[in-house]
């Protein structure tokens, strides 16, 4: 349904130590800058996008948004909130936790704020 998501940011080499390190997590490859700034990362024709604004004003967080990011398994959201947490994000809401339709589950705000989760297709 999306081609990109795309997430403003203030700091982007923070946001590189942060989104390489939790793709890497899953089994993903590093962002890699274009010409216009923009750091990218690439999977199955879908783009994550960071960026400082183009209106020069700060980069805030989405009041009430989140980021969806597929795991293929219990391990990897693992693997990600850990390198997540590692990498100037912040654990959020319940600690990693299977939900009752069997996906996995765990959350994280980046470190310009923006909600993140990183889960399991359901079972149930």
């Amino acid at each position: 349904m999306f081609t990109h998501v795309m997430i403003g940011s203030n700091d982007l080499e923070r946001a590189r130590s942060f989104y390489d390190a939790t793709f890497a997590a899953l089994g993903g490859r590093h962002g890699e800058m274009d010409a216009r700034g923009r750091l990218i990362y690439a999977h199955e024709g879908g783009l994550l996008m960071i960026t400082k604004p183009i209106d020069g004003k700060p980069a805030t967080a989405a009041n009430g948004g989140t980021i969806g990011i597929a795991a293929a398994s219990r391990d990897h959201v693992l693997a990600w909130h850990a390198a997540g947490t590692a990498h100037g994000g912040t654990a959020i809401e319940t600690p990693p936790t299977e939900r009752p339709n069997g996906a996995f589950v765990a959350y994280l705000r980046d470190p310009d704020g923006n909600k993140l989760t990183a889960r399991t297709l359901p079972t149930k």
